[in-house]
């Protein structure tokens, strides 16, 4: 029996505002609230709230049948919590049920596990953590920032205590092997690895709606359909994709909301197909072989590398300038700085800088706010200069910077003290019947 593995990706990043040259220094805020709240409560509206109800609907239908995945960055998390307490609450309401995994991935969404394993494995055990708190599940299963796996990552993943990962099935990392089996990684054989399946996977996260695909319109019957086709003693379906895709990037008016609704129900009638949890995978389905990913390999664009967000000059210089903070920051115990240094991370903000999908001045990416990767760029290093700064007058750099913070941190004392003495002497002058300095004038 062929197991179908539904896994969904939920992420929103903290969008910043316009950072000019002059705020550095001057101004510590960088995001764009409005811009923040009202795309997270628009696709909250659209696509999460939506689907989080039919899919409860459905879960307690089929009574433990359907089961479903997700993972959901500690930076969505955030937002939820700010600005749609209701969507974390309906996710509560899924966890209830039983039938639900949730997986883990670095709390911010970042590309931490190509620079430093102490770092990532922090942001692990954050998500983790948050996690726990708010559905009561400790993740079994890993799902890196953009499925962005090598044979390396998968063993440090192992030796963070997962027994399984999710990453693309691309077509130069398995040849003639198929994605529809079970893997095991090639350093640590302990560490299970699902591969998606980008053709089904991208048949309903891209081309669902498009009235030109040759396969328009797509039902739930002829989707099943393809499912049963594939190889008889191929064992894994798995569709991976972000949430999004159901309300927001395919609109409701596409009819996937309906093919959800009787997707359950067309596999049910085969008799021959059941759907699982990842580690319901990893822990019932015999691997197949090991599978080797010498170099990072993620399910973006057709090449299903890296380039997508450190494929040019800019991507990489950012990325550098970064992380070359990173044992500084490891040292901070400031909140705002922390804060701030995770935001800093999500990988996001390196999308916007690609040059791939921009040429002539025409055209961006789709979810890009700027109107070009060089004004994402620009105004991601202004940000990172003013974190700079402020990192500087906590955690010096060299003796230069430590004399300078502790005149700065001098200069912060008596501007206290000053004020401070200030207020006792209008107080004093109050209680004597004096005329105050602002009455005098």
């Amino acid at each position: 029996m062929k197991s179908i593995c539904l896994y969904f990706q939920v992420h929103q990043p903290f969008r910043y505002r316009k950072y000019r040259f002059f705020d550095i220094g001057n101004d510590h805020y960088y995001y764009d609230d409005y811009a923040n709240e009202t795309i997270l409560q628009k696709v909250a509206e659209k696509s999460y709230l939506p689907a989080n109800k039919l899919f409860l609907k459905l879960l307690k239908q089929y009574k433990g049948s359907l089961k479903i995945s997700f993972s959901i960055t500690g930076i969505a998390l955030e937002q939820f919590e700010l600005y749609a307490p209701e969507v974390i609450d309906s996710f509560k309401e899924l966890a209830e049920t039983g039938y639900i995994e949730f997986l883990s991935e670095t709390y911010s969404h970042s590309l931490v596990a190509l620079k430093d394993e102490k770092l990532f494995e922090k942001q692990v055990k954050e998500h983790s953590n948050k996690i726990y708190r708010l559905f009561g599940q400790k993740p079994k299963v890993f799902r890196n920032t953009e499925m962005i796996y090598s044979d390396e990552i998968g063993a440090k993943v192992a030796e963070l205590g997962f027994k399984a990962m999710l990453t693309e099935g691309p077509k130069h990392v398995l040849g003639w092997k198929s994605p529809n089996f079970l893997y095991i990684n090639a350093i640590n054989p302990k560490l299970k690895v699902l591969m998606r399946n980008f053709k089904l996977s991208d048949d309903l996260a891209f081309r669902f709606g498009d009235t030109n695909w040759a396969e328009y319109p797509l039902t739930a019957q002829k989707f099943v359909g393809w499912i049963k086709e594939s190889g008889q003693n191929e064992e894994v379906i798995n569709i991976f994709l972000n949430y999004e895709s159901f309300g927001e990037i395919q609109r409701k008016e596409t009819g996937i909301f309906e093919f959800l609704k009787t997707f359950p129900e067309e596999v049910f009638k085969t008799k021959e197909i059941n759907f699982a949890t990842p580690s319901e995978i990893a822990g019932n389905v015999q691997p197949v072989s090991m599978v080797s990913a010498p170099y990072p390999i993620s399910w973006a664009d057709e090449e299903r590398d890296l380039t997508a967000w450190l494929g040019n000059e800019m991507q990489n210089e950012a990325f550098s300038n970064l992380y070359e903070l990173k044992d500084r920051v490891l040292k901070c115990k400031d909140k705002e700085l922390l804060k701030d240094w995770r935001n800093l991370q999500v990988s996001d903000h390196f999308y916007y800088m690609s040059t791939k999908f921009f040429s002539g001045g025409e055209g961006k990416s789709y979810y890009s706010p700027y109107t070009s990767p060089y004004e994402a760029f620009i105004n991601y290093m202004n940000v990172l200069s003013d974190f700079k700064i402020r990192l500087d007058a906590v955690i010096p750099e060299n003796k230069a910077q430590q004399e300078i913070a502790a005149l700065n941190r001098l200069l912060e004392e008596k501007q206290s003290h000053l004020l401070k003495i200030e207020k006792q002497l209008e107080s004093l002058r109050k209680k004597k019947g004096k005329p105050t300095r602002k009455s005098k004038k």
